[in-house]
C-alpha cells in the first residue's frame, strides 16, 4: 500500500468519525430542544423538584365524576374518593416529576365549595365543578381562587321517568304544572332558570316569582335584590325550597339534596314527587344505567368545562398541575367517555409520561 493510499484512508476515517460526532451532537440538541422548548418546559422548572402533599377536598355526592365510597359522613369510607376525578388524581400522583400527592377529604355541602381552596385546611378543591369566573371571587368580589385548565366536559340536561320522555322532551315543555328538582348553586339550576326565562342573563329573577325559603315566603320585584346564579344567590334566597314563577309557561323548581346531594333528587323522581331533574348529562346518563325507568331528555347545546380550584396565589402549583392534566387528557382529547370505557386510561398515560421523562 502506497503512502498516498494510507493518507487517503486516514482522511476518510477522520471525516467519517467527524460526521458521526456531528450527527450525535445534532441529535442530542434536538432531544434537548424537545424537552425544554418554550411550550413544554422541563417539569422540575415548574414543580420546583419538591414533593408536596396537597389537602384535597371533594364534593361527596357527584357520582360518577367524584364521590365518597360511603354517603354517611360518619362512615369509615366517607373520605374514600371514587370516580373519574379520583382516578385522574391518582394518575397525577403517579407522574414522578410532578412531585405531588393528595390527602383527600370529602365535603358534604355544595354551596361555595370552590372557595374552600383559599381556606387554610385545603390546598385544592374538586367535585365536578364547572369553571366560571364568577366562582373565583368572594362576597366582596375579590378573586381568591383560580381554576386549573378544564379536564372534563359537561352539558346540562333533564332526567325524567321513561313514561314522560315524550311529554318532557325539551325545555319548552316545562310549564307551570311541571315540578323540576334541582340542587341549589349548581350550573344545572342556573341553566334551567336561564333557559326557561325565570332569570335574565345576570341571574335576576323575573318579577312576581314566589319563593319559599326556610325563613318564609318572598316575592321578587325584578331587581338584583333577588338573584340566583351558579356562583351563588341573594342572601334572602339562600335557603330556598320551592320556586313558583309568575308565568304559566315556566316550571316550578323544587330544591332537594342539601344533605345527601343528588341522591335525594333521584329518590324523589322515582317516587313521583318531582317530574324531572335538571343536572349534567354525565350524572343523568349514569342514573339511567342504574335505573332503567329513567331517560335523559332536553340536552343543552352549551358546553361547560370542569376543573379544580386552588388559592389564587398558587400560580406555580396550578401550572404544575395543568401540565399533568394536559398530558393525561391529551390536551382534552381524552375525557370522561374514554375513562368510562377504560378506567385505567389515566394510569396508563402516567406510565407513558414517566417513561418519556427518563
Amino acid at each position: 500500500m502506497t503512502s498516498h493510499q494510507n493518507t487517503f484512508i486516514r482522511y476518510r476515517t477522520f471525516y467519517t468519525l467527524l460526521i458521526l460526532l456531528l450527527t450525535s451532537i445534532v441529535s442530542g440538541c434536538q432531544q434537548i430542544q424537545k424537552v425544554i422548548s418554550p411550550d413544554q418546559p422541563m417539569m422540575h422548572e415548574i414543580c420546583n423538584g419538591e414533593k408536596r402533599v396537597l389537602n384535597f377536598g371533594f364534593y361527596a355526592y357527584f357520582a360518577p365524576v367524584s364521590y365518597s365510597a360511603e354517603a354517611d359522613p360518619n362512615a369509615n369510607g366517607f373520605n374514600t374518593h371514587q370516580g373519574y376525578e379520583a382516578d385522574l388524581l391518582t394518575a397525577l400522583e403517579n407522574m414522578e416529576s410532578l412531585n405531588v400527592s393528595f390527602s383527600r377529604r370529602a365535603i358534604a355541602e355544595w354551596p361555595d365549595i370552590w372557595l374552600k381552596a383559599a381556606e387554610p385546611e385545603y390546598d385544592i378543591i374538586g367535585g365536578g365543578i364547572t369553571i366560571l369566573d364568577s366562582r373565583t371571587r368572594d362576597a366582596t368580589g375579590t378573586p381568591i381562587v383560580a381554576f386549573t385548565s378544564g379536564h372534563i366536559k359537561f352539558r346540562q340536561s333533564l332526567l325524567v321517568r321513561a313514561e314522560d320522555a315524550e311529554q318532557l322532551s325539551n325545555y319548552a315543555a316545562l310549564t307551570h304544572d311541571v315540578r323540576v328538582g334541582a340542587l341549589s348553586g349548581t350550573t344545572g339550576e342556573a341553566r334551567l332558570l336561564e333557559i326557561t326565562g325565570i332569570v335574565d342573563a345576570n341571574g335576576v329573577l323575573v318579577e312576581g316569582t314566589r319563593i319559599e325559603t326556610l325563613q318564609g315566603t318572598v316575592i321578587t320585584d325584578g331587581t338584583p335584590d333577588y338573584t340566583i346564579t351558579a356562583a351563588g344567590a341573594s342572601m334572602n334566597l339562600a335557603d330556598r325550597t320551592h320556586l313558583y314563577p309568575p308565568s304559566e309557561n315556566m316550571p316550578q323548581i323544587i330544591y332537594l339534596g342539601a344533605e345527601t346531594g343528588e341522591l335525594e333528587l333521584l329518590d324523589a323522581l322515582a317516587e313521583g314527587n318531582i317530574d324531572a331533574i335538571a343536572r349534567g348529562e354525565i350524572g343523568n346518563r349514569d342514573a339511567t344505567h342504574a335505573n332503567g325507568a329513567f331517560v335523559v331528555t332536553a340536552l343543552d347545546d352549551q358546553i361547560e368545562y370542569g376543573g379544580f380550584t386552588l388559592a389564587v396565589e398558587d400560580a406555580e402549583l396550578i401550572a404544575c398541575i395543568d401540565k399533568g392534566l394536559g398530558y393525561l387528557t391529551d390536551n382534552g382529547n381524552i375525557g370522561y367517555g374514554e375513562w368510562l370505557q377504560d378506567p385505567m386510561v389515566f394510569i396508563t398515560r402516567s406510565e407513558m409520561w414517566n417513561a418519556e421523562e427518563q
